[in-house]
């Protein structure tokens, strides 16, 4: 390992560095590890939050329902602190307070604090890069004087790093099949690992209509409080507003979120039974629901861009997330070509991905991606022509992800659409490198 400075004079990417040569193999499940150095920090206190935490797991939605969570408490006058991953293209994305992204040198503070702990008071402790920047980030929001705290898990739930808080409120936003070789190949299966983040007594809402038995069986287990859609709280809507009803509560005339795709009602329904569970320690008024669904912001969930042609970002990375795109790309409308620039990691079921999608596209991408999980453009390629039952669709390779918007947007006319989705660092890589110029949009007079 090469030499380091001293621990509080080392800048963030040298403690990232650091981090992913630590231990031997990238996920390794647990919480001892994390537990044991969790309880080394503070000078032997440990992790404390004085205010409300709510946890966030489930296999697509996670992100959406943070960000919601977030705005709600931003415009109830709370201040707030938020963790999610993995980044898109900083790494500091990954914790904001007050609803700004932490600056580098504070991170870096909480990083030296995590590395003194797992290194003194007892056997050095070694811990994976998601282990260790997560009780960096936890560390530093603990210490902020936060009113309210969302933690996303990053996978699973029992056996997740973030599950090393006892969260007041517990989320599970939808369960499908994803990490199958770390979860299960089941949704019973992985529904149990996700509820691993309910606590006793204390509010666990599960946004899932299709809730896995396993997840009721844990809850009664461990005596938390359930929060099912559909019995203890539901949504009706129209075409320009909705509603939702749960526990004695009522919220009528809502606008829809401002993040798009048929699937964002389904996770506000989520947030707002959250908030009603945890209503006598965080009150919020129906302006602040109102305004914090206006406003909320998450870039890379069917986000669209201004111009033509058509630009659609998506980090749809699993074939249910992928399902929920193609619905919403559907909804879109009529455009006479679809381009779509894919990556992905190779662990994925890329054939059900692929498969899904093909019939609204038209022109395919395929990119390479930094990162040793994925998958090559060329085996993506290969595995597409296999599955390809369309005569007029057509293929390229690509070396990264702004190499094939761009070529995408030089092969595409104004009325045509782009889609670029299928891993964190596809949307990442076209993110880092800025969008190219396209058409503005035409304005008529």
């Amino acid at each position: 390992m090469q030499d380091l400075p001293p621990l509080l004079s080392r800048s963030l990417p040298q403690w990232l560095a650091h981090c992913e040569q630590l231990h031997p193999v990238g996920i390794d499940m647990g919480l001892a590890r994390v537990q044991a150095v969790a309880q080394r920090l503070n000078a032997g206190l440990g992790l404390r939050f004085s205010c409300p935490v709510i946890t966030v797991a489930g296999t697509n939605g996670k992100g959406s329902t943070c960000a919601m969570l977030e705005s709600i408490l931003q415009q109830a006058g709370y201040r707030s602190g938020l963790f999610t991953s993995p980044h898109l293209v900083h790494f500091e994305e990954r914790c904001r307070i007050g609803g700004q992204v932490v600056d580098a040198e504070h991170l870096c503070t909480h990083f030296a604090l995590v590395e003194a702990a797992r290194l003194s008071g007892g056997p050095v402790i070694s811990l994976t890069y998601f282990e260790f920047t997560t009780l960096a980030i936890l560390s530093l929001l603990a210490a902020s004087g936060l009113d309210a705290v969302v933690l996303e898990v990053g996978l699973g739930g029992r056996l997740d790093a973030v599950n090393v808080v006892d969260a007041d409120c517990a989320v599970i936003t939808c369960i499908a099949l994803d990490h199958m070789d770390y979860l299960g190949s089941t949704r019973e299966l992985i529904g149990h690992e996700k509820a691993g983040i309910m606590r006793t007594g204390r509010p666990a809402v599960v946004s899932d209509p299709a809730v896995p038995a396993s997840v009721v069986a844990h809850a009664k287990k461990v005596g938390a409080d359930l929060w099912l859609i559909g019995r203890d709280f539901n949504v009706s809507g129209d075409p320009q507003q909705w509603a939702w009803a749960g526990r004695g509560r009522r919220y009528s005339g809502l606008a829809y979120p401002a993040l798009r795709g048929a699937n964002q009602l389904i996770n506000a329904a989520g947030v707002l039974a959250a908030l009603q569970a945890l209503r006598e320690r965080l009150p919020v008024t129906a302006q602040a629901i109102r305004s914090g669904l206006a406003m909320v912001e998450l870039a890379g969930r069917f986000q669209l861009f201004p111009g033509q042609p058509a630009l659609v970002l998506d980090v749809a990375h699993n074939p249910h997330s992928v399902a929920a795109l193609a619905e919403n790309l559907d909804a879109m409308g009529f455009y006479p070509v679809t381009h779509a620039v894919f990556g992905a990691m190779a662990d994925k079921d890329l054939a059900a991905m692929l498969t899904r999608i093909a019939p609204l596209v038209d022109r395919w991408y395929f990119t390479d991606l930094p990162t040793p999980r994925a998958q090559s453009a060329q085996q993506l390629q290969a595995l597409w022509q296999r599955l390809n039952t369309r005569s007029d669709a057509r293929a390229c390779s690509v070396a990264n992800p702004s190499a094939g918007l761009r070529q995408a947007i030089a092969a595409a006319q104004p009325a045509d659409r782009i889609v670029v989705f299928g891993s964190f660092y596809t949307v990442g890589g076209v993110l880092e490198q800025g969008i190219p110029q396209r058409h503005a949009p035409h304005l008529s007079t």
